[in-house]
């Protein structure tokens, strides 16, 4: 028993110190490109990004032993240090954004905090929607309108993205009137404007499936979520190319909308 009890503690220790050691391995590489990324070359980018390719399907793969909810936190952290290092992301692009969100899924998909930046870098930066939304779908097989509090958030941002990077008005609508649907399970007032505006949204992609009115709006959404400055320019441009404007106000945004749809 005594044997079975040390053998139970020392495996999954051994296995996360394993997957410590790992990162560790690559931290000084880290660093040394974060410091000097004018002096490096693309070859040798491309050579780290085929490193942390590999890092992430070990990650992927390897069991966590119970501590789920810890590995998924620390994965995110990586991501966000992939994200946001926008020198690097020019020469590289964001195709390992995908693989971070997979990693976070699989091992907490109620991490709702962790789909907003990774459904965006996924689908418009990565340029991967379909992988986006099918993540998404896998996390919301998962949950239930009260579990993550407020878990409505992940049905808009699929609806977002089916409508603006797969023009798929219908599937938009339908994720549209879950969250409208799963938000009328609370009382409070940002729950009561999610119903209304998500169910107003479904109603309206209805009625008018190619809408540019439509796709400003779920743009404006976007920026609706305290995005980051790259996130912002690139939603603006969209919104613009559309005929709209954004008007920054010390109210927050304010959209125009183009004369005729």
């Amino acid at each position: 028993m005594l044997r079975l009890s040390y053998q139970a503690l020392i495996t999954p220790l051994v296995a996360c110190f394993s997957v410590l050691g790992v990162s560790a391995l690559q931290f000084p590489r880290l660093q040394s490109l974060l410091t000097n990324q004018q002096d490096v070359s693309l070859e040798v980018l491309q050579k780290d990004i085929k490193a942390e390719n590999l890092r992430l399907n070990l990650l992927k793969e390897i069991p966590s032993f119970g501590y789920d909810n810890l590995m998924a936190n620390w994965v995110y952290l990586n991501f966000l240090q992939y994200f946001g290092d926008d020198e690097v992301r020019e020469k590289t692009g964001y195709s390992l954004s995908p693989k971070y969100f997979d990693i976070i899924i699989k091992n907490d998909p109620k991490f709702l905090g962790a789909y907003v930046g990774l459904s965006t870098s996924t689908s418009l930066y990565a340029a991967m929607p379909e992988r986006s939304i099918k993540l998404m779908e896998e996390g919301l097989r998962s949950m239930t309108p009260q579990v993550p509090e407020k878990s409505y958030y992940i049905w808009r941002y699929k609806g977002t993205d089916e409508l603006l990077f797969l023009g798929n008005s219908q599937a938009a609508q339908n994720s549209f009137s879950m969250a409208a649907n799963w938000a009328n399970n609370y009382s409070d007032p940002e729950s009561k404007y999610i119903t209304h505006n998500s169910y107003q949204t479904a109603l309206f992609l209805s009625k008018n499936p190619d809408s540019r009115y439509a796709r400003i709006a779920t743009w404006a959404m976007i920026l609706s979520n305290g995005v980051d400055e790259k996130t912002r320019k690139r939603v603006v441009r969209e919104i613009e190319a559309l005929g709209g404007k954004v008007i920054s106000t010390p109210e927050g945004n304010k959209i125009t909308f183009p004369p005729k749809d």
